[in-house]
């Protein structure tokens, strides 16, 4: 699998993931009625989950995004930009 693929797909699976989740337990969670310091559990999880998982989405991209890059300059072959 090419670099661009490899960026691609990860990009989609990533993508996916935080549509998932954000938009996720806004649909499903209001069935529960457990309250958090005073606020329904699926608005904890709409703000911070969201948030926290966004952040997590961005170190695992630029994780595994410096890792191919080195691996393709490793191997003598140009990053293509874009």
């Amino acid at each position: 699998m090419t670099f661009i693929h490899k960026k691609r797909l990860l990009t989609t699976i990533l993508l996916l993931v935080w549509v998932l989740v954000s938009f996720g337990p806004s649909f499903f969670a209001r069935d529960l009625s457990v309250t958090v310091w005073g606020w329904p559990l699926y608005f904890w999880m709409a703000a911070q989950g969201s948030i926290l998982l966004f952040i997590c989405i961005v170190v695992v991209y630029a994780w595994l995004m410096n890792r191919w890059e080195a691996q393709e300059t490793a191997a003598g072959r140009p990053i293509a930009e874009g």
